[in-house]
């Protein structure tokens, strides 16, 4: 069985260093065996919005550029993660949820094909250990206009 390294290696990627936050919270909270991750925008790895995840789904925002930066978040999820355990494989025993926030129009009915970029990416980095509950809501707007945000519950070793 291959780790969550080598996985991430075969997917042509590396977690970025974990974003610290922007204001007055805290990136993740450890209580007992679970870390509950705040939301997490559509960085890339150089820290900025890509333009094409800048907007609203259903206007600006291609589903396309939904799903990638329904990825991104989930990249930047794991980031904080690892950041909270330290390592992917020996720390985190499951994803338990994740929470996704889509900015889209009030017409937009693709939500959760939206943050399927981000629950695809959990399953294929982490295996049967990255299944997880999930809500996905359309909201009006997210931090720097954002397309996606996504906040997630693990339980850790």
């Amino acid at each position: 069985m291959s780790t969550a390294k080598e996985r991430l290696e075969a997917l042509g990627l590396t977690l970025p260093k974990a974003a610290a936050p922007v204001a007055n919270y805290v990136p993740f909270v450890r209580t007992g065996n679970l870390v509950v991750i705040s939301g997490q925008i559509c960085f890339s790895a150089d820290g900025k919005l890509d333009p094409a995840h800048v907007g609203k789904l259903g206007a600006e925002v291609s589903v396309e550029s939904g799903i990638a930066a329904a990825r991104l978040c989930a990249i930047n999820v794991l980031a904080q993660v690892q950041a909270a355990v330290g390592d992917l494989d020996h720390g985190v025993v499951q994803c338990v949820r994740l929470g996704g926030f889509i900015n889209a129009v009030p017409s937009f009915a693709g939500l959760a094909g939206i943050m399927n970029g981000a629950s695809d990416f959990m399953v294929a980095v982490l295996g049967d250990r990255g299944r997880h509950a999930r809500s996905t809501v359309g909201v009006a707007e997210l931090p720097l206009d954002a397309a996606v945000e996504v906040e997630a519950i693990f339980e850790v070793k």
